[in-house]
């Protein structure tokens, strides 16, 4: 694989929003979940292509009680496929009762960046903060900041984050805390910026649509900046029985922050029990094409980490 191209200034040739679907049968899986059985998961990925090797950030959980969202793994593959670990970044670390989906950022000098969803302990409130290194192997969790704190009335997480131009945009999931038992609602916030860092709100991007299958809410996972239009896919569920197995829907918009969700049904999702398939990912290839990430729900109730070539 050759080197690959900084992402800003570049848009990827007009897509077919459909052709970036995943297609299970024909996947492989990267990351296997911890042990077998429900609530123990790889998944959550986000992933870099650059200097001829995939970069992948992932998170593993175990169910509740058991440690839920116990570590961040960095890792490393030539294919696309078999992964190395070179860090591993810990809730203790981070001070968290749990992590979710990370987002891996490489920057123009070459450093990096890991955006880490964390979980405010004994609260239902999630923040996020970043790690900054000079390579993918060395991130240090005692140098953490917080770029998105939240609120008492809002938690925010699973970050997904596109640099283009001037501009670093950032989709993020923000969950209503205000009314208990009510706090795994979620809808798209959309924010900009100039540095990664200090961080605007632009209002919020894409919400649950009433008596469809992503009413009870709704997590953007990946995002195409596609000539006049932006191509959104992501996770949605229609009660918070569903929770945990989001299904994958695409919306389309004109500008990035005010998005439309497609169809009625699902775009993908697992045969299996649960339906889960969640977090899509989309890596572009410095020598064309695309590899996707997402989380899969298996036959006995784990999800893994799975990949696509396109």
């Amino acid at each position: 694989m050759p080197d690959a191209v900084s992402p800003l200034n570049l848009d990827p040739m007009p897509i077919d929003e459909n052709a970036l679907l995943p297609d299970p049968d024909h996947a492989a899986v990267a990351v296997q979940p911890p042990a077998a059985g429900e609530g123990y998961w790889a998944g959550a990925p986000s992933a870099v292509a650059a200097d001829g090797m995939i970069y992948l950030a992932y998170r593993l959980r175990r169910p509740i009680g058991r440690g839920r969202g116990y570590a961040v793994v960095v890792a490393r593959s030539a294919d696309g496929e078999r992964f190395e670990t070179l860090a591993t970044v810990t809730r203790e670390q981070m001070d968290a009762e749990s992590l979710e989906r990370p987002s891996l950022v490489r920057l123009d000098d070459g450093r990096w960046r890991l955006y880490l969803s964390c979980a405010t302990e004994g609260t239902k409130h999630w923040r996020v903060e970043v790690l900054e290194a000079v390579d993918p192997a060395a991130f240090d969790p005692r140098t953490r900041v917080t770029v998105l704190p939240g609120d008492p009335k809002t938690g925010v997480k699973d970050t997904v984050i596109v640099r283009r131009e001037a501009v670093w945009h950032l989709w993020a999931s923000c969950h209503p805390l205000a009314d208990p038992g009510e706090e795994d609602q979620m809808v798209t916030d959309y924010a900009t910026s100039a540095d990664g860092l200090e961080w605007t709100w632009q209002g919020t991007a894409l919400s649950g649509r009433p008596g469809l299958w992503d009413a009870r809410g709704v997590r953007v996972s990946a995002v195409r900046f596609d000539g006049d239009r932006v191509v959104a896919y992501y996770d949605g569920r229609a009660s918070a029985a569903e929770n945990y197995e989001e299904r994958t829907g695409v919306a389309v918009g004109a500008d990035p922050d005010s998005l439309t969700a497609l169809g009625d049904l699902p775009a993908a999702m697992s045969p299996h029990h649960g339906r889960g398939l969640r977090y899509l990912e989309i890596v572009d290839l410095p020598g064309g094409g695309v590899r996707l990430y997402y989380e899969y729900t298996r036959a006995d109730g784990a999800h893994e980490l799975r990949t696509e070539l396109r």
